[in-house]
């Protein structure tokens, strides 16, 4: 099966990517980071496959990084996440912070991804938590406290649909051009960001 892509990007977006490699265009889910990491459309990229068959259908699946493949691996194993599934996770939180909230039990951190219930979370903890690398204390995420208006920009933009992920991103973008803006400034900002 495919394991490795090497090509020209065709086309891109925060769930897709084409990728032609010798004449052929490989339609290719990604996860959110992987998007926000990819170069602009017609430069060369090189993406890991995750090649999924199923009796009525075979997916590709494309990371950047070998060791966000590996945990998009993993997290297919645990009874009741498919890869459609494990792809929105990879991309509701960091692949570093998801591995410590799994091996420290965080249960209440796992729900927060959109469509991870309690069920789900706790089955992740019990089927993964041995089987993931200890992240080294330095790999720890800094998470800057947010002001409530930057809360509230972030639960709007969550509530449109967008990503939590690419709505952060989006939202700390738009702080940096405005050092205290008003709710309405600054979700036009983000909105400004995520549309590019």
């Amino acid at each position: 099966m495919i394991a490795h892509l090497r090509g020209k990007l065709l086309a891109k977006h925060p769930n897709q990517v084409i990728v032609e490699t010798g004449g052929v265009g490989y339609d290719l889910t990604i996860s959110v980071p992987t998007f926000s990491d990819l170069p602009q459309v017609g430069a060369e990229v090189a993406l890991h496959i995750h090649t999924h068959v199923r009796e009525d259908a075979i997916a590709l699946y494309g990371f950047l990084h070998s060791s966000e493949k590996a945990l998009f691996e993993k997290l297919i194993t645990v009874s009741g996440i498919g890869p459609k599934l494990a792809i929105t996770i990879l991309s509701g939180m960091a692949a570093d912070e998801m591995v410590g909230a799994i091996r420290g039990n965080d249960v209440a951190r796992l729900t927060r991804i959109p469509g991870i219930g309690k069920k789900t979370a706790e089955r992740m903890v019990l089927e993964l938590r041995d089987k993931l690398p200890e992240s080294s204390p330095a790999a720890a995420p800094k998470v800057a406290a947010m002001s409530a208006t930057e809360e509230d920009v972030l639960s709007a933009l969550v509530n449109l649909g967008y990503q939590r992920a690419a709505a952060e991103k989006a939202l700390a973008l738009a702080t940096k051009n405005g050092k205290s803006a008003s709710f309405d400034t600054l979700f036009r900002e983000a909105l400004g960001q995520l549309s590019k």
